[in-house]
């Protein structure tokens, strides 16, 4: 058995992890790498293996960095099923879509530039037809059941809490006679959080991949950010500015949706109107009301009463143009959600464009940044900043709050190595910057007393 790390090695973006045993070839997750435009570029055009040649793809999630490059893989040759949870399928569905879209208008924004400085045009990864056939490669089964991937490898779906439909992998390889259990956390969620179940911790890897991303960070009590979410809405509206949060269409935005009703629910809210400027959370949303076998208690209860934590006074969600770009007229107090997360691409620049030399205004980060990225620089507090190649001054406050992770942070990862790798033979952190994987792993050494190894793009293991 061997893996090779291709992506989200020493890094948060571009999930890709190519298992090769009995003669298979199995990619766990086949994602977009974010962040600075030529490392994208290369990172996502030119595939380090040759998709035609794989066995089978197994989804972790919908979310882009771990699915966006799949009509990529269909593209260049790769026939197989590709794997993942019932949610994740219906997520992927609108998400691919959003992303080859986004892709085409992001590329002809810039060759419009292009041509005015004599540049070649450039092409999109993948366009509208590729994502169509990529979606009859989808297979789904669901949460906690066996399912015989091959004769000789079983895979079981366990929750994940990231997002709705998450997972983590769990594949059972008989191998010269022995059995090991693989297991890839893909990203796990932060235990507690409303909507969707804690992380599955009933597992016992002999090889365990688990994410790192706040290896080295814990979030403050949820309670806590709720309030300092409440103080920062309240001072914006007081200013007569605008609150701009970049967020993930699928799982941030439906979580800041529920905090926001619980605000109006205290009343510890003005009477702010709230925009959710993406179609794609939209759609996610409605994706969301059709999967309860993904939600906690909490949020069964709300259903059950006949209410929704994603409807309330105020709450308006944007679709066409046109009316994304009357907010920017509208001079009065509101809360603006739009995507990307990360601030690279999507509606969220435009309004960033409009509002960041507002001091009245206030652009609140919710999220992980990656490095190189628009978000990261505003979370480092840099003063110019490029949008669509143009610079701009930040005059708006920028502030952040880690308390909306949807991502475990430390204490709950080693607890996660702790409860599912005590026995592992190797343990290898991914999906986190050299700085966290390095401080989880002497964290979950001291815990375990197992030193996990930090692969960098391109290492093979062989196990």
């Amino acid at each position: 058995m061997r893996i090779t790390f291709y992506g989200a090695a020493q890094s948060v973006t571009g999930s890709k992890h190519l298992l090769e045993v009995n003669g298979r070839r199995i990619l766990l997750d086949c994602g977009l790498h974010q962040g600075h435009r030529k490392d994208n570029e290369k990172l996502n055009r030119d595939m380090p293996f040759n998709p035609g040649e794989l066995d089978s793809i197994i989804l972790s999630h919908a979310h882009i960095d771990h699915s966006g490059n799949l009509p990529g893989a269909v593209k260049h040759g790769f026939s197989g099923m590709i794997t993942c949870t019932f949610a994740t399928r219906d997520l992927a569905a609108i998400m691919l879509p959003d992303s080859a879209h986004i892709q085409k208008y992001d590329i002809q924004y810039l060759n419009k530039k292009r041509k005015k400085k004599g540049l070649k045009p450039l092409e999109p990864l993948y366009d509208a037809e590729d994502v169509t056939e990529t979606l009859k490669h989808f297979m789904s089964i669901p949460y906690n059941r066996s399912f015989p991937l091959f004769p000789d490898i079983s895979l079981r779906f366990l929750e994940a809490g990231h997002i709705l439909g998450s997972a983590q992998v769990e594949l059972t390889i008989k191998e010269k006679g022995t059995q090991r259990i693989l297991l890839f956390s893909g990203d796990l969620g932060r235990p507690g959080r409303p909507i969707l179940k804690d992380p599955d911790t009933d597992a016992n890897a002999d090889i365990l991949i688990m994410e790192s991303t706040y290896g080295g960070r814990n979030h403050g009590k949820q309670e806590e950010s709720l309030q300092k979410f409440s103080g920062i809405i309240n001072r914006t509206f007081k200013s007569g500015g605008k609150l701009i949060i970049p967020s993930f269409s699928v799982g941030r935005t439906q979580e800041i949706l529920y905090d926001i009703h619980e605000l109006v629910a205290r009343n510890e809210m003005p009477p702010m109107k709230v925009y959710v400027d993406s179609p794609l959370s939209f759609d996610a949303t409605e994706v969301y009301k059709l999967h309860q076998e993904c939600f906690d208690s909490r949020m069964r209860d709300y259903l059950y009463s006949n209410q929704s934590p994603f409807q309330f006074e105020g709450l308006h969600f944007i679709q066409g143009v046109g009316e994304s770009k009357a907010l920017n007229y509208d001079s009065s107090p509101m809360i603006i959600i739009s995507a990307s997360g990360m601030c690279e691409n999507g509606r969220i620049l435009h309004h960033l464009k409009n509002n960041i030399g507002d001091e009245r205004s206030t652009v609140l980060v919710v999220g992980f940044m990656a490095m190189h990225t628009l978000g990261r620089k505003l979370v480092e507090g840099e003063k110019q900043v490029k949008i669509f190649g143009e610079e701009y001054t930040v005059n708006s406050r920028v502030e952040v709050i880690n308390g909306f992770s949807a991502h475990a942070d430390s204490d709950a990862l080693v607890d996660y190595a702790e409860k599912v790798g005590s026995n592992a033979e190797s343990i290898f952190l991914v999906h986190g910057e050299p700085d966290q994987s390095g401080i989880l792993s002497n964290r979950i050494e001291d815990r375990i007393n197992k030193i996990p190894i930090v692969p960098a793009r391109g290492e093979t293991y062989e196990l």
